[in-house]
């Protein structure tokens, strides 16, 4: 088992979570399908006793995310959120993490979790559709952070960083 790296998620609600599980359940190719839905903060930080300080540092409440719209991710979907608490955590944490960030970690960040991915795009344009003609915007709420292990396609989760009850 490689732990030599992290990938860093956003903990959503129980209610919610449970929604984007089952869409991805429904929609994700089955031979593929490792993981249950997330929202991805980090694809990779090392696995150093820093990364864990720094993210038992953070001191956050939760948070109301909105989820916008569902998206095209070229052979897939997703749904896009949005959340001004989350763009200054999400800032602040690469702040923190500059110097171990790679590339794809450094693009303007775009949240979004992924229900649907790795199918002929023709079949992706039609889920869109079909989510498209019922959705309507809706509230999620951030609860947390999770720090899980890559093991070259199933995840193995590593720690919870809970936020604050006030």
């Amino acid at each position: 088992m490689d732990t030599s790296t992290y990938i860093l998620t956003l903990r959503l609600d129980v209610e919610s979570q449970a929604f984007f599980n089952e869409q991805r359940q429904r929609y994700f190719p089955p031979a593929i399908n490792y993981l249950d839905a997330h929202l991805t903060l980090f694809h990779k930080l090392p696995n150093e006793d820093y990364v864990v300080k720094g993210l038992l540092e953070v001191i956050q409440k939760p948070f109301q995310l909105e989820v916008i719209k569902p998206i095209n991710i070229g052979n897939g979907v997703a749904y896009a959120l949005s959340s001004p608490t989350l763009n200054n955590l999400h800032q602040h944490l690469s702040n923190t993490f500059r110097a171990d960030l790679i590339p794809q970690d450094r693009q303007g960040y775009r949240p979004h979790i992924t229900i649907q991915n790795k199918v002929n795009p023709l079949l992706a344009r039609e889920l869109l559709a079909k989510i498209q003609a019922t959705f309507s915007p809706f509230m999620v709420t951030a609860v947390g952070l999770d720090l899980w292990y890559y093991l070259g396609g199933p995840w193995e989760h590593a720690r919870s960083f809970p936020f604050e009850q006030q």
